[in-house]
């Protein structure tokens, strides 16, 4: 894999790959080249058919604490049209990560404000040391949480949104996770262990099964109700007549291991 200035990025024997941010003197903040490496690396995973699982971290003792200062210098010399299209850049690669067709599992070692709790948000299950503290304080600075907003919302809903949002209140881990943008939250010591619980679990599933469920859900959320019986029925149908589906249905009713399980 390409190396990258801002982030490491391995992969184990078992197709697990770890994208950590790696800026620890600067607490990991969000610039213009890690957000453009971040996207050249969700384009990567994305693509290599040996990644089954990502886990999304930080180095040092934060995860991301948000915007860069040297960022938002160099935005208050752009004219409109350039902050425009430096803010989409920062909502492509959020995007890019949320709708990576791979699990991707947040390991969630140290605080995070602002844009990193958006690079929470895109996670699909997010594990957070209990030491940890977050905000959503982007109006302290007399801004809002733009391009944030819809992963954060689609996490954790519009009144707790509406809660952390417009204070920009601090809050811990404990918080985090009642209010769902943790999944858990774990004593640091315990970090690694619940993150790999999580990894483990997902190498269980069917790679194509799962990225097709991802889609679904993401599908089935922006579709009408009263689309939902046609789009499920024709989903379930593709599943069934896919290569995996064929081996894991021939594998249950010969009670072998189907070929992507552990134990096969």
């Amino acid at each position: 894999m390409a190396e990258f200035e801002t982030l490491t990025l391995t992969t184990d024997p078992r197709g697990v790959a770890f994208l950590t941010l790696n800026r620890p003197e600067r607490h990991n903040a969000l610039d213009a080249v890690l957000i453009a490496e971040l996207s050249r690396a969700a384009a990567q995973l994305g693509a290599d058919p040996a990644v089954r699982v990502v886990v999304l971290t930080g180095a040092g003792k934060s995860f991301c604490a948000g915007g860069d200062i040297g960022w938002f210098r160099d935005t208050l010399a752009l004219d409109r049209a350039g902050r425009v299209a430096q803010s989409a850049e920062l909502g492509q690669m959020l995007a890019a990560l949320a709708h990576l067709p791979k699990p991707l599992i947040g390991r969630i070692q140290g605080p995070a404000y602002g844009g990193g709790i958006g690079m929470i948000a895109v996670c699909d299950v997010a594990i957070g040391a209990a030491e940890a503290r977050f905000g959503l304080t982007e109006v302290w600075l007399g801004l809002i949480p733009a391009n944030i907003s819809p992963h954060v919302i689609a996490r954790i809903g519009t009144a707790r949104a509406r809660a952390t949002m417009l204070s920009g209140a601090l809050f811990d881990a404990a918080h985090a996770e009642r209010i769902g943008l943790l999944d858990r939250a774990v004593p640091t010591a315990d970090l690694d262990a619940a993150v790999e619980a999580v990894v483990s679990a997902h190498l269980e599933a069917a790679p194509a099964a799962v990225t097709a469920t991802k889609l679904l859900i993401r599908d089935v959320a922006a579709a009408p109700a009263e689309g939902h019986v046609a789009l499920t029925s024709e989903r379930l149908a593709d599943a069934w007549e896919s290569p995996e589906g064929r081996a894991g249905i021939d594998a249950f009713l010969a009670r072998r291991t189907p070929p992507w399980r552990s134990g096969a």
